[in-house]
């Protein structure tokens, strides 16, 4: 998947990277490199957290099917 990043750097210097689709998606690094490393390593968790809070929803007779995409 191809997400849009929003890098700006703070008052201390750091490169704050955001991802708008992903509410709350935030990362920082010392470097634009690092921020993007960063931000890649904050997209597939807040990815992960969402998917188990959306199985952990789905009614007990429900079983979910694993897809990879």
């Amino acid at each position: 998947m191809m997400f849009h990043v929003v890098l700006k750097k703070d008052e201390d210097g750091w490169i704050i990277a955001e991802c708008p689709a992903l509410p709350g998606c935030v990362s920082q690094g010392r470097t634009e490199q690092e921020a993007l490393v960063n931000i890649k390593e904050a997209i597939t968790a807040w990815l992960w957290a969402e998917d188990h809070k959306a199985a952990e929803a789905l009614p007990e007779d429900q079983a979910p099917l694993v897809v990879a995409v």
